[in-house]
């Protein structure tokens, strides 16, 4: 059974229209990394760091002048690979370092789940860099889903929704979005033809029939998804996000 997407000429002017309106520095960082894939480096400090940065985001405010947004803009960031490799317990030491923070929104499930993940990822031998390398390389929305569904999986405290925003904020991703609680209440008053919540996202079938149809409305607007997203979220943060406070 196939979904009929039905786009018509006023919602390809809608979706141009909130580009256009939202041209700012985070539109302008997305277009050069994801769309244009320049500057993009895949080491530990960086999975570390966007993997933290998912974690920290899935239910809290992340505007660029929020606490998180503040905090993974420390230069440099207190939480590295040279420092966990020489850390005996990793979860007390990033509770202790996210407290230290003013961090302190479901701080034991976050240090919990960074701990667990990055045990998962030093028993691979870093795997998870060689197949994010691969993506660097590719322009295919099937191998894009691919790659963001198995992360959900492989990660704890993910789900869909944070491992497209894992894939997204390293540059390798143009067609698959994280979809929040923004996405879904601007398509709601944009005229989706159901009426979206965010909580059945966990779910990946509803995720991706979600991700379908904004992928096919961008299609016919001429703009890559991952555009849409930033235009999108930046419009809910009035305007705040400089070059200066650009976080991914």
């Amino acid at each position: 059974m196939n979904i009929n997407w039905n786009i018509s000429q006023t919602d390809i002017e809608k979706v141009k229209k909130v580009i256009i309106d939202n041209e700012n520095a985070l539109l302008r960082a997305r277009r050069l990394r994801n769309v244009e894939k320049r500057n993009i480096v895949i080491e530990k400090d960086i999975v570390i760091k966007t993997m933290l940065m998912c974690l920290l985001t899935s239910q809290q405010r992340s505007g660029p002048n929020s606490k998180v947004g503040q905090f993974l803009k420390l230069d440099p960031l207190p939480i590295t690979s040279e420092i966990l490799e020489v850390t005996r317990n990793i979860e007390k030491f990033l509770k202790d370092t996210l407290v230290q923070n003013s961090l302190t929104r479901y701080v034991n499930r976050i240090s919990f789940f960074f701990a667990s993940n990055y045990k998962k990822i030093v028993e691979s031998n870093w795997a998870i860099v060689g197949d994010l390398e691969i993506l660097k390389i590719s322009d295919s929305k099937i191998s894009e889903r691919k790659v963001a569904d198995n992360f959900a999986k492989y990660f704890d405290g993910f789900g869909p929704k944070q491992s497209r925003n894992f894939l997204q904020a390293l540059g390798l991703t143009k067609y698959e979005i994280p979809i929040d609680s923004r996405i879904t209440t601007w398509l709601n008053d944009f005229g989706f033809p159901i009426m979206l919540t965010s909580s059945p996202l966990g779910n990946n079938g509803y995720y991706h029939f979600v991700s379908d149809g904004i992928q096919k409305l961008c299609e016919k607007a001429e703009i890559y998804p991952c555009l849409l997203d930033a235009a999108i979220f930046s419009s809910f943060d009035n305007n705040e996000w400089t070059e200066e406070n650009i976080i991914f």
